[in-house]
């Protein structure tokens, strides 16, 4: 990748209409074109080269290739273009070699509330409005794909590429995650398998069952006042009981269920198996999916929601999330090994179980 780097032009100076944004995605030389691509593709389903970078391997059929000093100009949508790997300009954080430039409509709607939840800083980057519509997408994408690749995202850069604010996303924020698979596992062989990361794993679904009515409630009127037949109770609690020993013989399809892991000070871990209809872009038109797929949601609540929309949450939910985020890590995993498929993360973006 280095050898590339040389050969990048320059971030341009770019006077845009006004009616545009321009935002910057900075990232370090360890990440290839390639990467930029397939998270893009990821969310944006019309998302293509209109030319492709030199010495990358696109996904998606591209017209041409990019002569020499030229970058690549990747088209997410029909007025959003991303354009790069250029040589970064100033005002960014230190380990930055390639930048990409997004070019969008400029589209803001309200200011963030005051004291809302700002956990990407956007609200900081955008006080008199959060971009909304297609710029609240493409700018969402912006701080997801940093946080993937371990860049920053110069909001709302001016025609050098320098940015008021410069968002360096928290790689450790994202802990949830979900296995998308064609393999139904039922609760009892769910509950065998998580239990191999953690006994406390526990069917969401056990519950005591019901004792009855309190002694001698069968036995008093429905109303003040009110007389009931004996005979016509006793067919009534007959027709209860054929009607719970029929539900029991012959028990509606399970069509989803949970297991929970309770944390203590740390929270609660969910997971969640149903039928999926909305599976990740990548994913679709595999044989496997034509019909959807069983989804493996594994979800963390911390004790502390409010410190979980911080942009700089307390030293103690940190200490949470990052024992939360391995378990949730060795849940997927070991799921993975057993009914195989593809893990996305909370962004949507496909995870290889080697590198959890």
């Amino acid at each position: 990748m280095s050898s590339l780097v040389n050969t990048y032009p320059a971030l341009p100076r770019t006077a845009i209409a006004r009616h545009q944004a321009r935002h910057v995605l900075a990232l370090p030389d360890d990440v290839l074109v390639d990467e930029v691509e397939t998270l893009a593709v990821s969310r944006f389903a019309g998302a293509r080269w209109d030319v492709a970078p030199r010495g990358a391997e696109p996904l998606t059929p591209a017209p041409r290739t990019a002569g020499a000093g030229e970058p690549g100009v990747l088209r997410t949508s029909r007025h959003t273009t991303l354009t790069g790997p250029y040589v970064p300009g100033p005002g960014l954080p230190p380990g930055t070699t390639q930048v990409f430039e997004v070019v969008c409509p400029r589209e803001r709607g309200e200011p963030p509330f005051p004291g809302g939840a700002d956990r990407d800083g956007l609200g900081r980057a955008f006080p008199q409005g959060l971009p909304e519509k297609e710029e609240g997408r493409a700018t969402r994408w912006l701080v997801d794909a940093a946080r993937r690749l371990g860049g920053s995202v110069a909001m709302d850069a001016d025609e050098t590429g320098r940015a008021a604010v410069v968002l360096t996303p928290d790689q450790s924020v994202t802990v949830d995650m979900t296995l998308y698979t064609d393999v139904w596992l039922e609760p009892d062989a769910a509950l065998s398998v998580l239990q191999r990361v953690d006994r406390r794993v526990r069917l969401a679904m056990d519950a005591d069952p019901w004792p009855g009515p309190p002694d001698g409630i069968a036995d008093k009127p429905l109303y003040p006042g009110e007389k009931m037949d004996p005979e016509f109770r006793r067919r009534l609690h007959a027709a209860a009981e054929k009607r719970d020993i029929e539900s029991l013989e012959n028990p509606p399809p399970l069509d989803g269920y949970g297991l929970m892991l309770d944390l203590g000070v740390d929270g609660i871990v969910a997971v969640e198996i149903g039928g999926e209809d909305a599976i990740p872009l990548l994913l679709r038109g595999l044989p496997w999916t034509v019909d959807g797929a069983v989804a493996y949601r594994i979800r963390w609540e911390p004790v502390d929601l409010i410190a979980a929309q911080d942009e700089v949450p307390t030293i103690d939910y940190r200490v949470a999330r990052k024992r939360a985020g391995e378990l949730v890590a060795d849940l997927a995993r070991t799921l993975h090994g057993v009914v195989g498929g593809e893990i996305a993360d909370e962004a949507g973006f496909l995870v290889e179980p080697a590198d959890l």
